[in-house]
Parts: structure tokens; C-alpha cells; sequence
């Protein structure tokens, strides 16, 4: 298992989070997502090696930006 941790901008709220959290967890590869609006941080664990420039995408594609 690998985590990344991602800075994320423009979370406010709990459905923020689970919007970023249901969206990564279509990725395949993705086996847990943890996002926190306070910390702005969206934690990725992967069961699997994939380019975190696919996570990056989805998360811009849902409207957040990547700092």
C-alpha cells in the first residue's frame, strides 16, 4: 500500500469532502480516500502503483484546484 497526500483549495465543508472522496474512489487503484476541508489535505491510499497526475485530474475536473 502507498498514501499520497494532496493540498487541495477550495474545500469548505463536509460535502466538499465527500465530493473529492466519492470522485477518487472511481479511480481504480484507489483503495481509501480521506479529505479534510480544515487542513485543505486529501489523503490517497492506493492498492496498486498509479501516476498521481490521474488523482491530480480528477480533482481538478470536480472543481478544486491542486496546490
Amino acid at each position: 500500500m502507498k498514501e499520497l497526500i494532496f493540498n487541495v483549495r477550495g474545500m469548505m465543508c463536509g460535502g466538499c469532502e465527500n465530493r473529492v472522496q466519492n470522485a477518487l474512489k472511481t479511480i481504480d487503484g484507489v483503495e481509501e480516500v480521506k479529505a479534510d476541508h480544515i487542513t485543505g489535505t486529501v489523503t490517497v491510499t492506493l492498492n496498486k502503483e498509479i501516476d498521481k497526475s490521474i488523482i491530480e485530474e480528477k480533482i481538478e475536473d470536480i472543481g478544486y484546484e491542486v496546490a
